[in-house]
């Protein structure tokens, strides 16, 4: 990578994860990517956050004192241009909505291997909103049958906004709706705009909170 180095803080309350992905982070000298604190509760990532500037928090779900959902959904508050990587154990469907719904960027479980952390810190520092795959998939599969009524409720959506809204579920980045869609990423980047403006977000991972609110994972008992 070139230019700064992405700046990551971990944000985990065992010993043990720290070392383990600050050693991991050190030993990708070429990647750009640099470990510049750590904390082990939530609380104590949101005043480390609030000296330190990092561009992206590594962040535990279950925490003492306070857990990594609230903290993250304080961060997104406070410091939103910090993009938060979830890394937890808990894949469960409703951690995941809540993540989201907190601001998270991106979701990654502790089983994923070294390239995936790598790629994913990348992303979400570009400002990207990864979930990964199995998740991504499971959020298009709630949104395809209530898909005509959440059509209806956003008639001011042009039927090439709805799509790249649906891409945007899907977990695709502006180049990979352009790919889907088979148009241009100046278009994509164009619908992306309008489509903030009419759903009022300001981003990725509010579209995807609003999909959300609007009736996908509500409706099969996703609800935490």
């Amino acid at each position: 990578m070139t230019g700064a180095p992405i700046r990551v803080m971990v944000v985990d309350d065992k010993q043990i994860t720290r070392n383990g992905l600050r050693e991991l982070i050190n030993s990708w000298p070429d990647e750009g990517i640099e470990v510049v604190g750590e904390a082990a509760t939530g609380a104590e990532a949101l005043e480390q956050c609030a000296l330190l500037h990092p561009d992206v928090v590594i962040m535990d779900v279950v925490m003492p004192e306070m857990g990594g959902i609230e903290a993250t959904r304080r961060l997104s508050q406070n410091q939103p241009d910090v993009a938060v990587l979830i890394f937890s154990v808990r894949g469960e469907d409703h951690w995941v909505l809540e993540a989201m719904r907190a601001g998270a960027h991106g979701y990654l479980l502790k089983d994923a291997d070294e390239d995936d952390i790598r790629r994913d810190i990348e992303k979400v520092a570009r400002g990207s909103v990864v979930f990964g795959p199995s998740f991504a998939n499971r959020v298009a599969s709630w949104f395809e049958p209530g898909r005509s009524s959440v059509r209806r409720a956003y008639p001011q959506l042009t039927d090439r906004e709805f799509e790249v809204w649906e891409g945007i579920v899907d977990g695709l980045d502006n180049p990979g709706i352009a790919r889907e869609l088979y148009v241009s990423d100046k278009r994509v980047r164009n619908c992306v705009s309008q489509l903030y403006a009419k759903l009022g977000v300001s981003g990725r991972v509010e579209a995807i909170g609003v999909a959300l609110e609007a009736g996908l994972g509500r409706k099969r008992g996703c609800d935490p």
